[in-house]
């Protein structure tokens, strides 16, 4: 799962309290951990502990092995926001081959945003977190 700087902004404030972006995803993780999925279309998911909601959008990502990864990522020499969510989950910022040496071989869905600095890899398919708000009246009951 990726983030937007405003949904970013919402976890610090409202989850992590802290601006490291491993403590951001941590406190994502715990949120998730007890959330329940709500699908409102194909596109759209909301993830939310019935006091807080989650709005999430489904990102287009490409099934690929890891090799192909590192093919995609070999010329990149900025350190990018790196996320890996599969039975262990990262993220960190780093650059994408330090970060994807510590990546275990398979099949996983890749997404990278260029102009943001982000890279998505995971068992599932990539998710953007647009906002975190207060849970409505429906995705309490």
């Amino acid at each position: 799962m990726l983030l937007t700087n405003h949904a970013k902004e919402r976890i610090i404030k409202r989850l992590s309290k802290s601006r490291k972006c491993e403590k951001i995803y941590s406190a994502l993780l715990n949120f998730l951990n007890g959330a329940e999925k709500i699908e409102v279309n194909n596109r759209i998911l909301i993830f939310t502990d019935k006091r807080k909601s989650l709005v999430c959008s489904k990102l287009e990502g490409k099934k690929l092995s890891v090799s192909e990864i590192f093919e995609e990522v070999k010329n990149i020499d900025d350190a990018y926001e790196c996320v890996f969510w599969g039975e262990k989950k990262v993220a960190k910022k780093t650059t994408p081959r330090k970060f994807l040496s510590e990546i275990p071989n398979g099949i996983f869905y890749f997404y990278i945003n260029r102009e943001k600095k982000v890279i998505y890899v995971g068992e599932e398919e990539p998710l953007l977190a647009i906002t975190l708000r207060p849970a409505k009246r429906k995705e309490r009951d």
